[in-house]
């Protein structure tokens, strides 16, 4: 099948999250012919995840807070961090945050700044906190395209990076149109990804369906390598009502919960109880890292047992004096959501965000030539644990970088001939089904609870999909199959490559860490306080401890 329509830029970003807007605003300042493409409409992702009010970004005060805070991420990132995307990343946020300001985007100011709750999560002490509202910023940074006349490619997906030799080249996109479908092909010396995680892995996941590791996916399949995989965020969420709204840490301590036959926590002597929320009121995802690991670990295994998972029942104390940073969520939660405090809410656990993912250098190279990468796709900025309000900030400081430098590698590059993709097209007719298969391994043997037993039965079903799979394919041009089931495919291949990656680390790293937690191996090893690369080598997944640390 051949493209209906092909486009020439100088930098093609894909993604339109926080981290994609910048990168493609910054190339375009730089005076390269910028395109940007969104699965679905422009501004989406999870950087305007509908089930939360906006995202919060945290900055250094000044030069030694900006010490202090490299030294926290490396502390928290339990050696998983490399220093010098850390050192870079540090050094570039307050220009980074001057730049969104310039940009003309709104920003929250906290009134009482010095409260606890604007502690950031895994944080010790208060740093300057601003506010990114989606409304504000999607219209700000949307105005800031048009003006720059960056062409906004929306409803297309990308299904491959196009490659002339070893240098990619552009890609083949599948665009929706209200008459149906078409391929476009799209030729640029520079590629960004800025596609965002690996939450579309599990069942249950507080990120939007456009969240597929496809980023991920199509660097390993153009040579580049992946870190950090198993290190993922999972967070408590609304089961129902408001399904996938994320519950506010900061109410832990203000929380009672409740499972099928008793109140959680309840055989626990009433200090250590106080202690332990008291402790987890302080970050969101879950950690081993903290004793209150274990406050997680109860709520995991009594919302396994129901469906509707666990009750949570919020104190009258909070009720009547709220902290702002709590008041801000539940103004929101009552206007967006129709929820306040007195309304029954059930929780369960959630996958939420990726801590590691494409390995990059401090300007966002990857080490395939033409391909950049900025924001949740890749790692190496944060480590194991992530602060809170980096991840927008990641965004910000690794987009500016990518796209600045992306539009000084492409130029005096000539488009590629792009002879890449005219391998055949196939679809496998029982993708979505396969896939949902997929999810449902990861929901069952890599959220909070892992062991080498689980990922051992993974990686043996896997290998039964893998050639159920090959039995299904089937040339595009010999069915009457949709673009639909191509795009299934497509995310069916990735959600594939990534799980056997995801599990092979999983038992590599016998230890708990961060996010990771081993069952069969609960307790930190020194010794493996190093990195875990993935990449494609003779079209298998290849998994190993990298003893050089960083690459």
């Amino acid at each position: 099948m051949r493209c209906t329509s092909r486009i020439y830029v100088d930098v093609l970003v894909v993604g339109s999250g926080l981290a994609g807007l910048t990168a493609a605003i910054s190339a375009a300042e730089e005076g390269a012919r910028t395109a940007i493409i969104s699965r679905g409409r422009l501004c989406s992702g999870s950087s305007f995840y509908p089930g939360t009010w906006g995202l919060g970004l945290v900055a250094p005060e000044d030069e030694k807070d900006e010490a202090d805070l490299e030294e926290t991420i490396l502390r928290i990132g339990e050696g998983m961090a490399n220093p010098a995307l850390v050192h870079t990343f540090t050094g570039k946020i307050m220009g980074s945050l001057e730049y969104l300001e310039h940009l003309g985007v709104p920003l929250r100011e906290a009134k009482a700044n010095k409260e606890r709750e604007f502690i950031p999560c895994f944080d010790h002490k208060n740093r300057l906190w601003k506010g990114i509202e989606k409304p504000g910023s999607s219209q700000m940074m949307s105005k800031r395209l048009r003006e720059l006349k960056v062409a906004c490619l929306e409803h297309m997906t990308i299904i491959r990076l196009l490659k002339e030799g070893e240098r990619v080249c552009g890609a083949l996109a599948v665009k929706r149109k209200d008459e149906g479908f078409s391929l476009v092909e799209i030729l640029s010396p520079a590629v960004i990804l800025a596609t965002g995680g690996m939450g579309g892995l599990f069942t249950h996941r507080l990120t939007t369906d456009d969240v597929t590791g496809i980023g991920q996916y199509l660097a390993l399949e153009s040579g580049a390598k992946l870190f950090n995989l198993e290190f993922m965020q999972m967070m408590l969420g609304h089961v129902h009502p408001a399904p996938k709204t994320i519950y506010n840490e900061k109410m832990f301590r203000f929380s009672r919960f409740y499972g099928a036959d008793k109140e959680l926590f309840s055989e626990w002597e009433e200090e250590e109880r106080e202690k332990q929320l008291e402790l987890r009121s302080g970050y969101g995802p879950f950690t081993t890292r903290l004793s209150s690991k274990k406050v997680d670990l109860e709520i995991y295994k009594e919302s396994q047992r129901r469906r509707e998972g666990i009750r949570v029942v919020y104190q009258e104390e909070v009720k009547r004096h709220q902290p702002e940073f709590i008041k801000t969520y539940f103004d929101w939660l009552k206007e967006e959501k129709n929820l306040t405090m007195d309304d029954l809410v059930w929780l369960s656990m959630y996958a939420h965000a990726s801590n590691g993912g494409i390995a990059i250098d401090e300007e966002a190279f990857t080490g395939v030539e033409g391909l950049y990468a900025c924001g949740e796709v890749t790692g190496g900025m944060h480590g194991a644990d992530r602060l809170g309000g980096l991840s927008s900030a990641n965004g910000l400081v690794f987009g500016r970088i990518a796209g600045k430098a992306a539009a000084r590698s492409e130029r005096g590059k000539k488009e590629g001939k792009a002879a890449y993709y005219y391998q055949p097209l196939y679809v496998i007719l029982e993708a979505k089904k396969y896939l949902h298969t997929i999810q449902k391994l990861n929901q069952q043997h890599a959220m909070l609870i892992r062991s080498e037993r689980g990922s051992k039965n993974v990686l043996q079903e896997l290998s039964k999909l893998q050639s159920q799979m090959e039995r299904d394919k089937t040339p595009l041009e010999k069915t009457d199959c949709s673009m639909e089931e191509l795009l299934r495919t497509v995310d069916l291949e990735a959600a594939l490559e990534l799980t056997l990656a995801l599990h092979q680390a999983i038992l590599l790293r016998r230890e708990s860490r961060g996010p990771h937690y081993r069952e069969d191996c609960p307790k930190r090893v020194n010794g493996l306080n190093i990195p875990i690369y993935s990449w494609k080598q003779d079209q298998e997944i290849v998994t190993h401890l990298q003893m050089s640390k960083f690459t």
